[in-house]
């Protein structure tokens, strides 16, 4: 059988982006978008690079000049970017590093101790969606230039990008560098519109912005701020030599009065993680270092203010260094109210984060090796190991600071404002009109029981259907109150294969699913209405919770089957034992059956290492921590889930009408019929 022009897919269809291709095809994979906030990242990228060298104490000054014609131009005075012939590749380290993704100085090697660049992919990126890019760089006692027009070398024999250009390769020594001239790196680039959307431009704003919040973080650096206009030049100097508690001060709200002397938590801790190492290979509890630097205090006011930042690079969404600020503050300072007498009245509710951070302005900062974001964009950490270095340091300044003699009196004044918000936050629940996404049960409130998310955006949320209130405290403690979502289950549900719609929204646990989800049942259901990106399960790892994620799926499948075709339906899989080894560093391993555990033992043994026997076995969500939750089942970057899916529609149906269905005898011949695959030494008797 002949296949038609139309059907047939042979090599000559695949497609190969070389070099720098790539990056103009899909460039809102490398600059997040391709609106003003991508043409505002372009700029980010290059000044973060020069940024990188005050950091590693090599540059003292960056100038950026924003000039009249639309291009910008980054000026510093560090060590300037390698000039020499690379090995491999034959080209210079300059034409290397703006030619070729992935290439550069930051990916573990002596370059850089951290740094904000991570990927090699920046300026390369920068380069590809320019017109024009030109590079000045001064080492070795030689002024280097070179230009490109949209990523390929060259000369252009005027200025701008409408000059005429010639392709040429290599850098061109221009020539010898002054007594007493600095060494450094100026780069200069026209951003190409062609890849943009119309309209979109560099806001002088944001550039300031970016340099007074990196002049912050790097008090050792002097930012200047040069903008041409009407054939004038405006400077501004940006230099906070007190670096963060500088930065505190600057974004109080204007006229918030400070109720606490501002805290500074400085020190180092260490983390594992899995990393490959420079073979590429990826190597198990790769240990790291990270240092950590955070200031806050309290106002008057209500407004809460915290900004992050990782080598540098502000992350709009947080991440796990804010996750171990927030749950430090939360533990010390409930802890703090307790053992203050007169503060709370019996039975009064221990205040909650908002009340804790309520009139706080914070600053975290966190410089670490090979840092993981969720987006080349950077806006979240992701790295897990940071967030228990974070709290272990910030909770040890909080109790020193509410124990001390002489701060102690301050820290009451903080306690006092903190129980306060909760009574208000408490007194004011009832009278408030949340607003409410739509829900299947038009007018009727959720369910009391629901503890929901605070993000407005369906394709991030996540909603765990949990088994039982126990796992819920567990749960609520760990979770990311910014897009986790929490429903407890009590017992189980109904075998919906047994019964019709109308029974099944008789069951108050299934109607609280429905009403949750907000996207109806059966025919009408509506996935594009959900309030949740993802549903997933969250059940013990015993036979009974095997059994109510049977019902859950079964519910899924037969009422609101969308869910599951689309790929939104998820099982979590937590562990049953945690070993743990003896010593000064103690290692934690999870794992999920008898045998990997005693495998698990025997190699940790074999290495010489003691584990801490008996090992303990998990019997429910509701005996783990929040940290052990949270690291194990619910953190997207270290927990395992399975995703449900309907591959074989037929067969599905078919294995549900068995196992849940009313007739008993084909069940109970296929459980005879299946005993001799039972496992019966895992069998718990």
């Amino acid at each position: 059988m002949t296949a038609s022009a139309e059907t047939f897919y042979g090599a000559d269809d695949l497609t190969h982006l070389e070099g720098l291709e790539a990056v103009r095809k899909r460039p809102g994979m490398y600059i997040g978008s391709t609106d003003s906030r991508g043409v505002n990242h372009l700029f980010t990228e290059i000044v973060d690079n020069s940024t990188d060298e005050g950091v590693a104490g090599h540059a003292t000054k960056v100038v950026v000049t924003l000039h009249a014609d639309g291009s910008v131009q980054v000026d510093d005075d560090g060590r300037g970017i390698p000039t020499g012939k690379h090995a491999k590749s034959g080209l210079s380290g300059v034409e290397l590093v703006l030619t070729r993704l992935h290439a550069g100085g930051k990916f573990g090697g002596s370059g850089y101790k951290t740094s904000g660049g991570l990927h090699g992919v920046g300026a390369s990126a920068v380069n590809a969606l320019s017109l024009r890019f030109d590079v000045t760089v001064k080492r070795d006692g030689k002024v280097h230039e070179i230009s490109f027009a949209r990523g390929k070398p060259g000369v252009f024999d005027g200025p701008g990008p409408k000059a005429k250009f010639t392709p040429q390769s290599g850098l061109r020594v221009v020539r010898k560098m002054k007594r007493g001239e600095r060494t450094g790196t100026s780069t200069r680039y026209w951003h190409d519109a062609r890849y943009f959307e119309n309209g979109a431009r560099l806001d002088p704003e944001e550039v300031r912005s970016k340099l007074r919040h990196t002049a912050f973080l790097v008090p050792g650096v002097t930012y200047v701020l040069r903008t041409a206009t009407e054939g004038a030049i405006n400077e501004e100097t940006f230099h906070y030599p007190h670096g963060i508690m500088d930065m505190v001060e600057y974004l109080a709200p204007a006229g918030d009065r400070p109720v606490s002397g501002t805290l500074l938590v400085k020190g180092e801790g260490t983390y594992k993680e899995n990393a490959a190492d420079e073979n590429g290979v990826m190597q198990s509890n790769v240990e790291r270092k990270a240092e950590v630097e955070i200031a806050f205090r309290w106002g008057t006011g209500y407004e809460r203010t915290v900004e992050c930042f990782t080598n540098t690079i502000r992350n709009v969404h947080g991440g796990t260094h804010r996750r171990g600020f927030d749950r430090a503050t939360v533990k010390a300072l409930q802890e703090a109210v307790a053992k203050t007498r007169g503060l709370l009245k019996p039975k009064e509710d221990p205040p909650l984060l908002d009340d804790v951070q309520e009139g706080m302005t914070a600053v975290i900062h966190v410089r670490m090796p090979e840092p993981q974001f969720t987006s080349q964009t950077k806006d979240e950490l992701s790295t897990a190991g940071i967030t228990k270095v974070v709290q272990g340091l910030v909770e040890k300044e909080i109790k020193a600071w509410t124990e001390h003699r002489r701060t102690k009196a301050e820290a009451k004044t903080v306690l006092q404002k903190i129980v306060e918000a909760s009574r208000v936050r408490l007194a004011q629940k009832q009278q408030k009109d949340a607003a409410r996404r739509k829900t299947a049960l038009e007018g009727a409130a959720m369910p009391a029981k629901l503890v929901d998310c605070r993000t407005t955006g369906v394709s991030r949320s996540e909603l765990f259907l949990v088994e039982g209130d126990s796992a819920l405290g567990s749960a609520r403690m760990a979770r990311v109150s910014e897009y986790q979502a929490l429903l407890p289950l009590r017992g189980k549900i109904l075998n919906v294969q047994k019964a019709g719609l109308g029974d099944a929204l008789k069951n108050a646990e299934i109607a609280s699913i429905v009403q949750v989800l907000g996207a109806g049942t059966g025919r009408t259901f509506d996935s594009s209405s959900m309030r949740y990106g993802r549903v997933i399960l969250m059940a013990d790892a015993d036979v009974d919770g095997s059994h109510i994620r049977t019902l859950l799926i079964t519910l899924f499948a037969r009422y609101m089957r969308p869910v599951i075709e689309e790929g939104r339906l998820y099982a979590a899989m937590p562990p049953l034992h945690k070993v743990v080894t003896k010593g000064r560093n103690g290692e934690t391993r999870y794992t999920f059956t008898e045998r990997e555990m005693e495998a698990v033992v025997a190699e940790l043994e074999a290495a010489g290492k003691k584990v801490d026997k008996p090992v303990p076995r998990f019997k429910g969500l509701g005996e783990m921590d929040a940290d052990e939750l949270w690291e194990t089942t619910m953190n997207p970057a270290t927990r395992s889930v399975r995703r449900i899916t309907l591959d074989d529609a037929d067969a599905a149906e078919a294995a549900l009408e068995l196992l849940m269905g009313e007739k008993v005898e084909p069940r109970r011949n296929w459980l005879i019929a299946s005993a001799a695959r039972v496992d019966q030494a895992a069998i718990d008797i």
